[in-house]
């Protein structure tokens, strides 16, 4: 745990020390000292530097860490929850949704004066959580007991018939092309201090309230029938939980844009270290999946410097092969 928590550091530190303009680790931490202590700059440490660390880099590095982080806890509920490795946020159409909600923004150049330039994620937020509840209330009524499979197909269901409508967008807006392509792409390009706030808060209420059903996701990995005999109320706690790992993931994915694979591959990785309590998984999720989204966005932004790869690109090079890995060790195990 140690080593993972001065890994995550170390990320975040390289991700903003790195660039066109490079900045030692000493300079990073007297940029921060100076902003949060006031304490004076050497002299090797200029404005100009000042300015790239703390209102350019430092930003961008603590959001990809904080939306990794979001993703990964939110992939490890779902994964317990649906018993399925292979499973994700995604697969209940959270991305689906974001995504139709911020191309209709862009599209038709919704402004909303008191929303401002949070009209794009709050649609998005909208929208993704949407698409889940709609999962979730039609699975519902078709399965009262709300079991697996059925919250898979209907997910499986509603996603593809929103992509259908986003694909229909994207052909009669062929303008917006770009703009949208990039939406689904995922980019940590100008964020700021205002969206990691946003994105803090509701990564720590997220998963402080995740955590409060450990005892739940350990017993609901060995099915529902195992889990109810244990006094689970297996129901209410997949609902409650798929819920918020829903509100992750729409959080995440609205300042951001659609990033795959993370929310897979993290909670895999945490638990070949850590074992399967999610006392350990969750919040080891959260540092780890931090940890490489972190690495990913450094990546996209200086494998080809000076033009940027949207980081969903980098995740999906890293995440495809991880993923066929899974897919295959499952099948050898059988």
């Amino acid at each position: 745990m140690i080593f993972s928590l001065v890994f995550a550091l170390a990320a975040i530190i390289l991700a903003a020390g790195l660039g066109s303009v490079r900045v030692s680790p000493s300079g990073i931490m007297a940029v921060l000292a100076n902003k949060l202590f006031e304490r004076p700059l050497p002299e090797e440490v200029t404005a100009s530097m000042v300015s790239i660390i703390w209102d350019i880099r430092l930003p961008r590095a603590v959001s990809a860490f904080v939306v990794g982080a979001m993703l990964s806890v939110s992939g490890a509920v779902v994964q317990a929850l649906l018993q399925n490795p292979l499973a994700s946020s995604y697969t209940l159409g959270v991305s689906s949704g974001a995504s139709l909600g911020a191309a209709l923004v862009i599209v038709n150049e919704i402004s909303i004066p008191v929303i401002g330039t949070l009209m794009l994620p709050v649609t998005g937020f909208a929208f993704g959580l949407g698409t889940v509840l709609l999962v979730i209330f039609f699975s519902s009524r078709l399965d009262n007991n709300l079991r697996n499979h059925t919250i898979i197909l209907f997910g499986m269901i509603v996603s593809l018939f929103v992509n259908g409508m986003l694909t229909l967008l994207s052909s009669a807006y062929s303008q917006h092309m770009n703009r949208l392509i990039l939406w689904q792409m995922g980019t940590f390009a100008g964020r700021r201090w205002e969206h990691v706030g946003i994105l803090l808060v509701i990564c720590l209420l997220g998963l402080a309230a995740v955590c409060v059903f450990n005892r739940e996701l350990d017993l609901m990995s060995f099915g529902e029938e195992q889990s109810q005999a244990m006094g689970v109320d297996a129901k209410r706690s997949r609902l409650i939980l798929l819920i918020l790992s829903s509100v992750l993931t729409g959080a995440a994915v609205c300042f951001t844009g659609v990033i795959g694979f993370i929310d897979l591959a993290a909670p895999h990785a945490v638990r070949r270290i850590f074992g399967s309590s999610h006392k350990y998984v969750l919040p080891m999720s959260a540092v780890i999946g931090g940890s490489f989204m972190t690495l990913a966005d450094l990546a996209s932004r200086t494998v080809l410097s000076p033009q940027e790869i949207p980081v969903g690109a980098v995740t999906a090079l890293l995440g495809a092969p991880f993923f066929l890995w899974v897919y295959f060790g499952t099948r050898r195990k059988r």
